[in-house]
């Protein structure tokens, strides 16, 4: 049976969290793996409408078993508050399991987050202050506590005592910012382990063993490609690998395992935060479909910068991350529209390219070279086959199916499950 890795393909917010929980109605397991409480993804379903940061989208069908691998960088306030409210909703949460190998997110790194944005001034990059960053440097530096050191709690004061003395240096010294209590910190995450210990196992086996059983594995990413710390916009990027070979390394699954990648773009772009983006729309238009779509962030609550569908980048994303199909969504957004733009190229320095740069510098400075394509002012949201879209609509998929070089799957024309068109089944 199919592993399936759903992966974003812009600068995040495509709409993960609906296609995942669309598509875990056939799976067996729903696996995150990285990323951590600075993703946002919206699910609308018939227990309501939740914003998931840690919890897969899979949570809502009782068959479905999740789990937070160790490429995820766990903040357990906001995890416990997310349970919390899914209990409250008739939610089953009995079957989520923590890997002891993901990093905590701890109270230094939330303050150092916050501390090093304002540092920046002008040039921050724009992070949700959650902490996610400073987690995963202290992750590479070997300084990070992982989720299973919770179970120890005489190892864990040992370790939060070596590192809590170097963090309050950092704190007292550099910032100026008041030291954290080892007391206060080791009691609260005392309580946390606690709470979370029913939840906190060794993944690998669970993993293992259904593949073994031939089960369907959906695999979540979090953010999109062009956040990738390696391939996307450095240094406007998160701390961790959201492409679809980032699942190998944040589940300790083998490359030879999976069986399908689906990328998921909007049908125009949108991006949170600092850093360049060709086709962004600071008019009337730009502000439009921001209205139309309510393009705020799901964690922070920020206004998403709009524009026009960036095929360039799509290309790119295909591309890094082999796309076997792409789910459209929010096609319904233009459905009032006349006239819609998409990028095909970039030019710069006189120069036209059809390549994503890999210097954001170079980006920033990239005019987008524009297609013009009829807009088909009919609503879509209530259609549920490809063939009943309006004929100009199934033109722009088609077309931008020639542009990124990819079959496009799935579209979806609103936020519910069933407000979704199959155009090739993937399950």
């Amino acid at each position: 049976m199919p592993l399936i890795a759903v992966v974003g393909a812009q600068w995040g917010d495509e709409g993960k969290g609906k296609v995942v929980d669309l598509l875990a109605e056939k799976a067996d397991l729903v696996v995150r793996f990285s990323g951590g409480p600075n993703a946002g993804h919206t699910v609308s379903n018939p227990y309501g409408e939740f914003r998931l940061h840690l919890v897969p989208s899979g949570i809502f069908y009782p068959h479905t078993r999740c789990l937070i691998g160790n490429g995820v960088v766990v903040s357990p306030a906001v995890l416990l508050e997310e349970l919390e409210h899914l209990q409250k909703k008739g939610v089953d949460t009995s079957r989520l399991s923590i890997s002891t190998r993901a990093h905590l997110i701890m109270p230094y790194h939330t303050l150092l987050d916050k501390l090093e944005e304002e540092a920046r001034g002008s040039k921050a990059l724009g992070t949700t202050r959650s902490g996610v960053g400073p987690a995963y440097m202290d992750k590479v530096a070997r300084l990070g506590i992982r989720a299973g050191e919770l179970l120890d709690k005489e190892g864990l004061l040992q370790r939060l005592r070596f590192v809590l003395e170097q963090k309050n240096i950092l704190l007292t010294k550099v910032y100026g910012a008041p030291p954290l209590s080892l007391e206060e910190v080791y009691d609260q995450y005392c309580q946390y382990g606690d709470c979370l210990a029913p939840f906190i196992c060794e993944t690998e086996p669970i993993i293992k063993e259904a593949l073994e059983r031939e089960e369907i594995i959906l695999l979540e990413g979090a953010q999109g490609t062009l956040l990738d710390i390696d391939f996307g916009t450095y240094p406007y990027v998160t701390s961790s690998s959201p492409v679809a070979a980032g699942a190998f390394v944040g589940l300790g699954l083998s490359p030879k395992r999976i069986d399908y990648i689906l990328g998921v773009c909007k049908a125009y772009t949108t991006r949170v935060g600092g850093g360049p983006m060709p086709t962004e729309l600071g008019d009337e238009t730009g502000e439009s479909i921001r209205q139309i779509a309510h393009e705020y962030g799901a964690t922070t609550g920020r206004p998403r910068r709009c524009g026009w569908f960036d095929a360039v980048a799509a290309r790119f994303s295909a591309y890094i991350n082999s796309f076997n199909g792409v789910a459209l969504t929010r096609l319904d957004v233009l459905d009032t529209f006349a006239s819609i733009k998409v990028c095909t190229g970039y030019k710069v320095n006189g120069d036209i390219i059809d390549q994503f740069p890999s210097s954001s510098a170079v980006l920033q400075r990239c005019q987008p070279i524009y297609e013009e394509i009829p807009g088909w002012q009919s609503p879509t949201t209530h259609l549920r086959h490809f063939e009943a879209l309006p004929p100009l609509a199934q033109s722009y998929i088609k077309r931008l199916e020639e542009l990124i070089a990819c079959p496009i799957s799935l579209v979806s024309v609103g936020p519910r499950r069933e407000q979704t068109i199959i155009v090739r089944p993937i399950l």
